[in-house]
This record gives C-alpha cells, sequence and structure tokens, in this order.
C-alpha cells in the first residue's frame, strides 16, 4: 500500500508572506535545486503544500494526536537537536533525511544562521561526465526531486542562541516505507563499536559476510534480516580494516602464479591492466581442473557472490559436479569492479583455459551485468539462476513481511518450484499472491519477471547434471566456503586455493574408491539394471535405479505416434515417449533425461515392454560412467597405445570390484591379491618421463 503524507495541510499562512517567500532569493535557489531543469518552479509553493514563518502567523491547534510533529516558530537549543526531532519524524512517516545547505547571515562572515534538512530522495543526480581512465559506478541513484524539508534559523530574541523552524514543507512526491522497511535506510543503519570488534573478529577466521550475520542474528537471539546494518556494511567497514597497499600485493600475486606456472606448465593464469598499469583482473586453472571440465563441464556454476573481505575484491569461482556427484573446480578470477566489462572479461579467460568449449548451462547468481555479460561471450549457454543463492535470500526479503505465515510461504513456494507444467505453475504463483497478499511485494514481482531463469517448469528441457538439488548446493557451498578461509594476503589466497583442489582431489579419490566398494544391491532383478550397474557410478546408478524401480508403477498404451506412460492408479494423462528401435532414439515429454542425464521412468517402462534388455549405449553418458573418456586431446594423439591399456585395465578393475563387493569371501579374495599384485607393481621401475605425466593426468579421471 502507497503511503502519502502531507502534515503541511494543518497549517495556514498568509497570502503576504507566501508572496515574499517566492520572491525571495532564497526560494528560488530551493526551486532551482530541487526542480525539474525544464522548470524552475519544481517546489510547489501553494495554500496547502507549504508553511513559512511571518510576523502575523499563529500555529493552529492540530487536530492529530501526533506530538513530533515539525511546526513553524518550534524551538531547539541547537541544530542538532533539531536535526535528530526531524530524522524520528521523518523514520516515522517512512523516509529519511539528510543535511543539505548552511547559510550565514547575508551570505558573508556572520556565522551560520540558516540550516535546511531534506528528504532523502530530494534533488537530482547531476550528468557526470564520462571518463575513460577513470572506472565509472554503475549504481542508480535514489533522487527523484522529492522537495520535502524543514528549515530552521537561528535567533537571540531572548538573549541566548537558539533555532527556530521557519519552514516545514512534507509533500513527496515518493512512496514512503512501511515501518519494517525504513530501518533499511543507510540513515538508520549502524554498527556498534561491539558489533564492528566482533566483525573484525570473524574475519579474521575467514568466514564469510553471510555467515557473520547469520552468526550475529544467533548471538543477539534475532530473526533473519532484523540486525540493524546489512551485508553491504559489513564488507564496507571490513574494506576500511585493510591496511596492505595494493600494489605490492598485485606484485606478490603476479609473482606466485608465474612460480605456478614454472613448477607447471599446464597451469593456466591471466590478467588484465588499466590505463595505469595497475592490475585490474586475473584468473586462474589447473592442468587437473581443465581435464576435469572436458567431460563435466556441461552445467556450471558461476558463483560471483563472494568477496575476499579483507580486500572487498569480488570472487568468481567455476564449479561443477563430477560422476561421482562431487564438487569439481573448474576455475578462479578475482575482479576489481563488478560491471559487464569485467564480467565479459572473466568469461573470454574461461572460454580460453578451456579451448573454447562453453558449457551447455551456466548457474549464477542474480546478476544484471553478469546477464548481458553471458548473452555477449557465450551466446548458444542457457543462462540460469541458483535456486539456493535465491532462497539464501528470502529471510531478509520476506520473514518481516509475512511474520508467522513465513514457513507457510516457503513450503508453498517450494512446492511451485517443483511443478513439472509451466502453466500449473503460473497459476499456481497467481494463488499464492491472493493467499499471501504479496501483490504489490517487489521481490515477488521481481523473481515472477525473471521466472524462466530459475523455475523448473521452465528449465527441464536443459542440461543441469542434477545441480538444482539441495544436496548438490550445500556441497558445493561447503566447497567454495574452504577458499575463504585465507584472507590475509592475494598470494596467500592463491595457495589456498591451490591447496583446497588438491585437498579435494585427494578426498575424491578415497570417496571414488569407497563408493565403488559398496555392495551394490539390484532391487528389481532386470537386465537393465545389471548391465547399468556395471557401467554408471555408483552415485548415477542410485539415480537410475530410483527410477527402474517406479517404472514397474507404471502403463505403457502404444499410440499411432508413439507410447503413452501414466501411472496405473490413474485414467487420464501421463507422459508422451518416443522410440525409435531401429536407431535406438528414445525421449519423452518429461525432458528428465536432458535435464539430468538420467533416463526418465517413463522411457525405462517403454524400453522394458520393448523387451530391450540393455539401456542404448546414448542414455549411459560419459559424464555419469565410471571410466570417463580421457580429456586431454594432446595426449590422445601421443599415447594412443598407452591410453587403450589403461582403459582396459581400468575396466578390469571396475569389473573386479563390481564382482568382489557380492559377497565377504570374494571381498576377501580380492583384498588379499591384489595386495600381493600392487607390491610386485611397485618394485618395477618407471621407464619413462611421458608415462609419469601420464599418469599424473590420469588421477582425476
Amino acid at each position: 500500500m502507497k503511503r502519502f503524507i502531507n502534515f503541511s495541510d494543518y497549517y495556514v499562512c498568509s497570502e503576504q508572506s507566501l508572496d515574499k517567500f517566492i520572491m525571495s532569493e532564497e526560494a528560488e535557489q530551493m526551486m532551482v535545486l530541487y526542480g525539474d531543469p525544464s522548470d524552475q518552479r519544481s517546489l510547489s509553493l501553494d495554500d496547502t503544500s507549504s508553511t513559512e514563518e511571518s510576523p502575523d502567523q499563529t500555529r493552529l491547534s492540530l487536530e492529530t494526536t501526533n506530538d513530533a510533529v515539525p511546526y513553524i516558530g518550534q524551538r531547539f537549543p541547537t541544530h542538532d537537536a533539531a536535526y535528530e526531532f526531524y530524522a524520528e519524524f521523518a523514520k516515522g512517516c517512512g523516509f529519511s533525511i539528510r543535511r543539505h545547505r548552511t547559510e550565514g547571515k547575508d551570505g558573508v562572515g556572520k556565522g551560520l544562521t540558516r540550516r535546511y534538512f531534506v528528504c532523502h530522495r530530494a534533488g537530482n543526480t547531476p550528468v557526470k561526465a564520462a571518463n575513460d581512465n577513470k572506472p565509472q559506478r554503475n549504481r542508480k541513484s535514489s533522487r527523484c526531486g522529492c522537495q520535502a524539508y524543514m528549515r530552521i534559523s537561528k535567533t537571540t530574541d531572548i538573549g541566548m542562541p537558539e533555532w527556530r523552524v521557519t519552514g516545514f514543507m512534507n509533500h513527496h512526491n515518493h512512496e514512503l516505507l512501511e515501518p519494517n522497511q525504513v530501518r533499511f535506510l543507510p540513515a538508520y543503519r549502524s554498527i556498534s563499536d561491539a558489533d564492528k570488534s566482533r566483525i573484525l573478529m570473524f574475519a579474521k577466521t575467514g568466514i564469510s559476510v553471510q555467515q557473520m550475520m547469520r552468526l550475529m542474528e544467533l548471538e543477539k537471539g534475532m530473526e533473519p534480516g532484523y540486525l540493524p546494518f546489512t551485508e553491504k556494511d559489513v564488507r564496507n567497514l571490513l574494506q576500511s580494516f585493510r591496511k596492505v597497499d595494493p600494489e605490492d600485493e598485485s606484485i606478490d600475486l603476479l609473482r606466485m602464479c608465474r612460480n605456478i606456472k614454472e613448477k607447471d606448465p599446464n597451469f593456466k593464469y591471466d590478467f588484465s591492466l588499466d590505463s595505469n598499469n595497475r592490475l585490474e583482473n586475473i584468473a586462474w586453472s589447473y592442468a587437473s581442473s581443465i581435464q576435469s571440465y572436458e567431460v563435466f563441464g556441461d552445467a556450471v556454476v558461476f558463483d560471483t557472490t563472494h568477496r575476499l573481505t579483507a580486500f572487498d575484491m569480488p570472487l568468481g569461482i567455476w564449479v561443477g559436479v563430477n560422476n561421482y556427484g562431487m564438487p569439481c573446480f573448474f576455475g578462479c578470477v578475482l575482479l576489481r569492479e563488478e560491471t559487464m566489462r569485467s564480467y565479459s572479461w572473466a568469461l573470454k579467460t574461461f572460454l580460453a583455459f578451456m579451448n573454447g568449449k562453453a558449457p551447455q548451462t551456466v548457474l549464477t547468481d542474480q546478476n544484471m551485468c553478469l546477464k548481458e555479460a553471458i548473452n555477449l561471450e557465450m551466446p548458444t549457454t542457457k543462462h540460469a539462476l541458483c535456486i539456493w543463492l535465491i532462497v539464501a535470500k528470502f529471510p531478509s526479503w520476506f520473514n518481516a513481511v509475512l511474520g508467522e505465515r513465513y514457513n507457510d510461504w516457503k513450503a508453498e513456494f517450494n512446492r511451485l518450484y517443483n511443478l513439472e507444467s509451466v502453466e500449473d505453475f503460473e497459476l499456481g504463483w497467481r494463488d499464492m499472491m491472493n493467499t499471501f497478499g504479496l501483490h504489490t511485494n517487489r521481490h515477488i514481482a521481481s523473481l515472477f519477471a525473471l521466472r524462466s531463469l530459475w523455475a523448473l517448469p521452465y528449465l527441464r528441457s536443459h542440461t543441469f547434471a542434477g545441480m538444482t538439488t539441495a544436496g548438490h548446493s550445500k556441497s558445493i557451498n561447503a566447497f567454495i566456503q574452504r577458499f575463504l578461509s585465507a584472507q590475509t594476503r592475494l598470494a596467500h589466497f592463491v595457495e589456498q586455493v591451490a591447496v583446497t583442489v588438491d585437498f579435494k582431489d585427494q578426498t575424491g579419490e578415497q570417496q571414488t574408491m569407497q563408493q565403488n566398494l559398496q555392495n551394490i544391491c539390484l532391487k528389481t532383478g532386470a537386465p537393465m539394471e545389471a548391465h547399468a550397474a556395471t557401467v554408471l557410478t555408483p552415485f548415477a546408478f542410485s539415480k537410475l535405479q530410483e527410477q527402474l524401480v517406479l517404472a514397474a508403477h507404471y502403463a505403457s498404451f502404444q499410440m499411432e505416434d508413439g507410447f503413452l506412460v501414466r501411472h496405473h492408479t490413474k485414467l487420464e494423462g501421463g507422459r508422451k515417449v518416443y522410440w525409435v528401435p531401429r536407431e535406438g532414439i528414445i525421449s519423452c515429454s518429461c525432458h528428465q533425461f536432458e535435464f539430468s542425464g538420467i533416463l526418465c521412468r517413463h522411457a525405462l517402462r517403454v524400453l522394458s515392454t520393448g523387451n530391450c534388455f540393455q539401456i542404448p549405449e546414448r542414455y549411459l553418458p560419459h559424464r555419469w560412467r565410471r571410466i570417463s573418456t580421457p580429456s586431454t586431446k594432446a595426449l590422445q594423439n601421443t599415447h594412443n597405445d598407452h591410453m587403450e591399456r589403461v582403459q582396459l585395465l581400468q575396466s578390469m578393475v571396475s569389473t573386479l570390484v563390481t564382482e568382489s563387493a557380492k559377497s565377504r569371501e570374494r571381498l576377501d579374495i580380492a583384498t588379499e591379491n591384489v595386495s600381493i599384485l600392487l607390491s610386485r607393481i611397485r618394485e618395477q621401475p618407471i621407464c619413462s618421463q611421458g608415462v609419469r605425466e601420464l599418469s599424473s593426468n590420469q588421477r582425476n579421471l
């Protein structure tokens, strides 16, 4: 609901005093300042919109219970006391104020005699001349020429100096904020000294700003979003703690990257300099990351929501999911500015690292500059928004607005998010707005406008490799948080990323072995299930197995143009499945295979009905197999024979693990004999450097 308040209706002033004010030089300057350049009379000084003091003027009794309304002739001992009074009044009305102008008597040497306090949206932002040598801030101004103000003048009528209200107008040309929103205005946000000390302590531990905010909310027993300051305020504070010389940091950072490159020629990095030869942006990636991207780079998260808090530098991290469902690192970038130009450079550099191969899908935060950069640099890539980054903002967006109904609303949102039909989603969204009264909420309006970028009904025909699930979002976020523990020096941060990636590779190998040693239990007894268990990783197989079990509950009906598949308890609806047995092609209208790389229950039901005993090869994608195709083309060309033998060995090992895991006795025999074989192999010398390099490159496949 929009609230417009005009307390000046409670006052009247004589026509004589009004004319006097209009003709004064002071009023003319005020009108020029607040008005549209094409209309010098932007301050509407009529009988009901403003008040001015005159000798004949008297204060009328107000028909209101609000004793905190400014009035002409109101007295204050100091101008600071007047400011505090007006600020409190403004907060109650739904706006904030700022000190605007001070004047001396007759404008020269008589000391301060007059002050103006104006609405925070007063005036218009002047157009700045473009300067190619200076980065421009891409920030929209909140100023809209609002005319509300209070003027005080210094008097000495009773011997002691005091300040009296000599001008007041409270007509606003913009929406006033509700009480639960006005506290977010900069004028009412503050960080106490105790909170500053706490934030500094948190920064030294390396946790993110978002984590700091949540910890302080818990310490104070507050609901999310109720601290008297925002994440931006915390980042600004951390920036003020910075003591290091940025030029020295840049030199150390580049030196560190050169040292890594000398030790590992496959390490890639690139940077850009500004017109003053200062470091502007820098990105890097590792050999293992580039190899992983070759197989698992179909869906990529580009997370730009983090910063190096000690330097207030935007940090971008490219992350994906491997065939065992674990996060894998692709690259990292540090930027000076969050502009389209910077993001465009980052994306172009990332593609160069990955030999020009763009992902099929990229997930990001809600950032218009980044969205435009993706459209420019990756025109064939589907851009989507990370649902977990959106949901993380819900407490601050809706907790205060919805109160006790917040959890009910969130449950309804989750239901709508997981719907399959676009029509059902849009109908449900309208019902949700009606139920919770969110028609005018700007966040709801923004979410609906961007629905094709985050809601699953609009995204199911695109590749996401399962990265829209809550489990993957948590693991990816935990993976990224490990990078943020190095907050002292930029060069140390690069080292920390390298250590984290290496640690993740080693941990991944251990988890992979643990998965492979698990005793896979077949649930359907179908040949398709047994075959898939030998090809897919345990993680991927568990997803396929879920669909195989569900497929038994579905009936299929052959139609002229395919099959209709629906649950056996339903008489209407269903999914259309198209199958071309000769070509081994099958597709379903639910698009689950396109979305996750795992065949759906509907397609599996049709294959089973058609006496298909193995899933066609093309529907067992390499990204979910136990053995991935080697990713480095140069190695393929140079070591083809060696690679084929390595693949054969890997296949034998995979079969050995699968067969051994079927019983305790088999596992004991395999463990004993493999231990003996491994000891014999380690006794053999390594013949060539090329084989050592190849073996190293194979580690993460």
